[in-house]
């Protein structure tokens, strides 16, 4: 075992020379401490029922997911609980209590045994709480189950003591079965209501960028032709005044189609002037990995679909649009005066 040096070695000293009572003070302030500067707290809370058990749930930031420790063991078929559930029940050799039985072992792997820690953060309202991750309880309910599937294999009586456990882990598994833990701790702490905010972040920051591109002909010219040829109209390249329809069709066929929200970060990221016009062409600011090849790769398929419908039927070809790439959601319609 390595030899504590420098500063380490002089707190080993000094803590020799200190009574019990006094290394109990320093830890009970130490524990203070941890609870006040760097417990997180709760953005979310809620409660479900798997079975006959109430579990208490919390969000904390970050999305990490956590039960109640008293509400994790009572669906695991335990009663045991610390005064005021803010303690840790024993541990040995940090495996918790509810895992610690011999029979258990061979169940267990390293990825189980390294998520076994329990977690300490302060309710909405402040209080103190412990828990463990939601997604543990699946896992340690496995672990009871794998070990009385084995005894039956080996035809080998299930431990009395067991017996309520499996039968607690056997209906939790159960009703997890028909809908995941996550969504279920989501779900009773309105959690869920965040999370698709920040999946549809998460899409628009693949699609989009703040960056404007430098200009880059993204919609040939030949796109503008199937579009007024589709809608049974005259085309003149020459022309540079475009008809009213070009950008609510350009909005509607394709920024609205590609990703949820798309259209509505595009308006944020390139306004309207005070003239009524666009500063720049809303294809600058898709990303180039992602956003700009999606966007070049859904013009191609509109053209086709346009040149499939054939001159003038442009109701056909917005069925065929409709079945192939459907609206994202629900977007108003704006009167853009030069197309995008």
């Amino acid at each position: 075992m390595t030899e504590p040096t420098g500063k380490a070695k002089g707190g080993v000293a000094r803590a020799k020379l200190l009574s019990e009572e006094e290394r109990k003070a320093i830890a009970k302030k130490a524990a203070a401490a941890r609870w006040e500067n760097s417990t997180p707290q709760a953005t979310h809370e809620g409660e479900f029922k798997i079975g006959d058990a109430s579990i208490l749930a919390a969000v904390l930031p970050g999305g990490r997911r956590v039960l109640t420790q008293a509400t994790f063991l009572r669906a695991l078929g335990r009663s045991r609980s610390p005064k005021g559930g803010t303690g840790v029940l024993s541990t040995v050799d940090g495996v918790p209590f509810f895992l610690q039985a011999e029979v258990l072992k061979p169940f267990i792997n390293s990825e189980l045994a390294a998520s076994t820690a329990p977690v300490f953060y302060r309710e909405k309202n402040g209080k103190k709480a412990v828990g463990y991750v939601a997604e543990l309880l699946p896992a340690v309910a496995e672990v009871y189950l794998q070990m009385r599937d084995s005894l039956f294999q080996q035809g080998k009586p299930i431990p009395s003591q067991y017996s309520h456990i499996i039968r607690a882990c056997d209906a939790t598994m159960r009703g997890l079965a028909r809908v995941g833990i996550v969504a279920l701790v989501d779900e009773a702490t309105g959690y869920q209501e965040v999370r698709d905010r920040q999946a549809l972040q998460q899409i628009l920051d693949t699609y989009l960028t703040a960056e404007k591109a430098k200009w880059a002909k993204t919609f040939p010219d030949e796109f503008y032709k199937r579009l007024f040829a589709v809608r049974g109209l005259p085309y003149d390249p020459t022309s540079s005044k475009r008809p009213g329809f070009i950008g609510k069709d350009t909005n509607d066929i394709v920024y609205d189609r590609l990703a949820p929200g798309i259209l509505k970060k595009l308006h944020e990221l390139n306004p309207k002037t005070d003239k009524g016009h666009r500063s720049s062409k809303h294809h600058q600011f898709f990303t180039k990995d992602y956003g700009l090849p999606e966007l070049q790769d859904h013009v191609k398929n509109v053209m086709f679909l346009m040149k499939s419908a054939g001159n003038g039927n442009f109701k056909q070809f917005k069925v065929m649009l409709d079945r192939a790439a459907p609206r994202q959601g629900s977007t108003l319609t704006l009167d853009l005066d030069e197309p995008n």
